[in-house]
């Protein structure tokens, strides 16, 4: 009798299967080798790569033969000097090295003093930028404690920052202009780009103006959009340093792009509590804990863009504190206004508690930092400009100086530079030419052939670079033609090895599943005959080990290349190729299925498709907590094809492993020691390219890995193509990859137990 399931495991239909049990007579003829033959072989072989004849006189049949002596010509030949021969004789002709270091330095002297052209026009426009920047921190700040006390957008106190913002804005607008043209020079284009930019955010100047502090708008809101604004202005001083690959350049347009975010931030400072503050002799304030919060963040950041100012103004060689120093000299109303603007902010009680005062006495007191951080950047932008100048004068002289140098030698440089250059780039370019050909054609071509045919009615000969002389450059073809040699030479051992192993491999799983298949046998008569329940268990344990047993003897045929042993002849129903497989693996009982269409399997695919089920669910099994299921479902797509899902919920795998797997799946490698290790991914990757199965592993939406396993038309409809169901107008499948045709989720499911 048997277990159901071991039976369905083992194929056993009478009618329908056609046995091929394994015998004592190995493989085919193609895979056998005989022992004698082998050795002569070997021995044949060693001779041939020898150069010498065999025992019989006759000439080996090898492309092996070392080739006969070459003329290389007369050794006072210009192709056959040696490489340093032919490097000092460039080295003895000064001219040649005058001419190349002198086109050097012109070269690198006018792309300097293009670029501090650029860096002198970029700096007088970063001036207007900064201008303006300070001119709208000035509106924003000074406008935040009237327009937040209810004072008309007429009054003196916002109109006047507001036309000083214009005049600052149109100057900077002719700044601009004066780039001119930007054709060709990718540094300008960028800054034209970001001028752009930022001449169409100020176009909402006016839209700002109209909502800034707002009875019921957040004073934030208008404090942010100022700030935008004054950040892309700030940001040109960065965007110089596209413009230039002047180490001392970049650092100081980096510095001043750190000082200006600085003192930027202290401004938000100023306009945040002024906004807060009242006018007059009233006494109620409105910092909520969002400004509070804000302005608490420009406190901090202000210290971080300082603190990053001076290390990188420090690598310019001077001294950031002289700098700064009337920011920290301990001026009266510096300290006075950093001491409040750090008890308002950091505070948990805001103002609350704290002194009295206007707004404009705060404006007042924390205008005295923002001057002297201003006269700071005023300062940063007057020597970059400076250095700026002096660079280019400095690179104009060099200009001049090579150009002189240059002219006297350039016609001597020109011929004694291109009569050696070319004859050694000759036979450096037919080299290349040849090596790459061979890498990239021959011998990957070579190597295919080998791998498919009998390496014995694959030609083998090795064509030579064709550079042969005596320098350098023709010993190094002589190798690569000696290195093409052997890799052909090893290639076709390989293949011999390989082949050897494959006929190995058949002759063992041949013997153990003759074995297996009579041990089978023999258990199925057993548990016909037993009447005792607990004999009859163990006789179907022992059922299943054997079954087990098969597979894995199977898997030896797979590595090998071979068909089963088993074969069937007509169709069988899914679900029995599912329980059949459920049935291999060890955990049987913890396979669960549900939903299994209706469907049959071409009974060519059906004992593969046995073995390929049985080991994703082996893995599923073993990889997952003995506690928890392993549910298989199956899906009718609207195409025909036929999508198996295997669900666990183990410990999962990582991006790169399900990727590394996937396409292991996808390509199975060639079988080596690693494939081993891992036969089981090796198995199923070769069984899918069999019948065109496609396989991919997915995280699983609960935990663990689900393994798709779509089955095509000619396979899933018993080798027969389905009537098309679709209406007019339909796809004939779905894009999607290999779930193309619908999604799990909306596919029917039947139910249907277990095995």
């Amino acid at each position: 009798m048997g277990s159901p399931q071991a039976r369905q495991g083992r194929g056993e239909a009478p009618a329908d299967q056609e046995p091929r049990g394994g015998n004592d007579r190995g493989s085919s003829p193609q895979h056998a080798q005989n022992p004698g033959q082998a050795a002569a072989g070997d021995s044949g072989d060693r001779a041939q790569r020898s150069g010498t004849t065999t025992s019989s006189g006759s000439e080996p049949v090898s492309a092996f033969q070392s080739r006969g002596p070459i003329n290389t010509g007369s050794r006072i030949a210009l192709r056959n000097w040696r490489i340093s021969t032919r490097l000092v004789s460039l080295l003895a002709l000064p001219v040649v090295a005058a001419t190349t270091l002198g086109g050097l330095r012109i070269n690198e002297s006018m792309n300097d003093m293009q670029q501090l052209e650029h860096m002198q026009l970029l700096t007088k426009m970063t001036k207007q930028a900064t201008a303006l920047a300070q001119a709208l921190q000035e509106e924003r700040d000074r406008s935040a404690g009237p327009l937040s006390n209810g004072s008309k957008p007429t009054d003196f106190k916002v109109t006047e920052p507001r036309k000083k913002t214009d005049r600052s804005k149109d100057a900077f607008f002719d700044a601009t202009n004066a780039i001119g043209n930007t054709d060709n020079d990718e540094a300008l284009e960028g800054i034209h780009a970001s001028v752009a930019q930022i001449s169409t955010q100020l176009g909402q100047i006016r839209d700002i103006r109209e909502d800034a502090y707002a009875k019921g708008t957040p004073s934030l809101n208008t404090i942010d959009r100022y700030s935008q604004l004054i950040t892309s202005l700030l940001s040109l001083s960065q965007d110089m340093a596209q413009a230039t690959n002047n180490p001392e350049m970049i650092k100081r347009t980096r510095a001043l792009a750190a000082f200006s975010s600085s003192k930027e931030y202290a401004s938000v400072q100023r306009a945040v509590i002024a906004a807060a503050l009242p006018g007059g002799n009233s006494e109620k304030t409105n910092l909520d804990k969002n400004d509070q919060q804000f302005g608490r963040n420009a406190l901090r950041k202000e210290a971080q863009t300082l603190a990053s100012f001076k290390s990188t103004y420090e690598n310019t060689g001077n001294s950031a504190d002289e700098l700064t120093a009337s920011l920290t000299n301990g001026h009266p109303e510096i300290n006075a206004a950093d001491m409040y603007a750090k008890q308002v902010l950091e505070s948990p009680t805001g103002m609350v508690g704290k002194k009295s005062r206007s707004y404009m006495d705060w404006y007042d007191q924390s205008s005295t930092k923002i001057q002297a951080m201003k006269t700071i950047e005023e300062t940063l932008l007057s020597d970059m400009e400076g250095k700026a100048r002096e660079l280019r004068e400095e690179s104009q002289r060099e200009a001049i100086l090579n150009g002189v140098v240059i002219l006297l030698v350039l016609g001597v440089s020109l011929v004694g530079a291109f009569v050696v250059a070319r004859s050694m780039i000759r036979s450096l370019r037919r080299l290349q030419d040849t090596a790459t050909r061979v890498a990239q054609d021959r011998l990957p071509e070579l190597v295919k052939q080998l791998s498919e045919t009998d390496p014995q009615d694959v030609d083998t000969s090795v064509e030579s670079v064709g550079v042969h002389s005596r320098d350098e450059i023709g010993q190094v073809a002589a190798a690569f033609d000696d290195v093409h040699r052997e890799a052909v030479r090893l290639a076709a051992e390989q293949a011999l090895l390989r082949g050897n192993v494959n006929a190995m491999f058949t002759n063992l799983s041949r013997r153990s599943q003759g074995l297996i298949q009579r041990q089978l046998s023999l258990i199925s008569e057993l548990e016909s005959r037993e009447a005792d329940p607990d004999q009859l268990s163990s006789l179907f344990k022992l059922d299943h080990l054997a079954t087990r047993m098969r597979r894995n003897g199977e898997n030896l045929l797979v590595l090998a290349g071979e068909e089963p042993g088993r074969r069937w002849t007509r169709p069988v129903p899914l679900v029995d190729v599912l329980r059949a497989a459920a049935s291999e693996v060890e955990q049987y009982e913890r396979i669960e299925l549900a939903a299994v269409p209706a469907t049959e399997v071409a009974g060519r695919v059906v004992n593969d498709l046995v073995h390929l089920l049985a080991e994703l669910l082996e893995n599923a099994t073993s990889f997952s907590s003995p506690q928890t299921k392993v549910k298989v479902t199956g899906h009718a797509l609207p195409d025909g094809r036929v999508l198996v899902e295997i669900h666990d919920t183990g410990i999962g795998l990582s991006p790169e492993d399900l990727a590394a797997i996937n396409e292991r799946l996808a390509s199975p490698p060639t079988v080596d020691v690693s494939v081993s290790r891992r036969m089981g991914l090796f198995v199923v990757g070769r069984l899918s390219l069999r019948h065109g199965i496609r396989i991919q592993l997915r995280p699983s939406d609960s935990g663990g890995t689900t393994a798709l396993v779509m089955l095509p038309v000619d396979v899933a409809h018993g080798g027969k193509q389905p009537q098309s169901k679709q209406g007019p107008g339909q796809q004939q499948g779905a894009p999607g990859g290999l779930l193309a045709g619908g999604a799990p989720g909306s596919a029917p499911r039947a139910g249907l137990g277990g095995s």
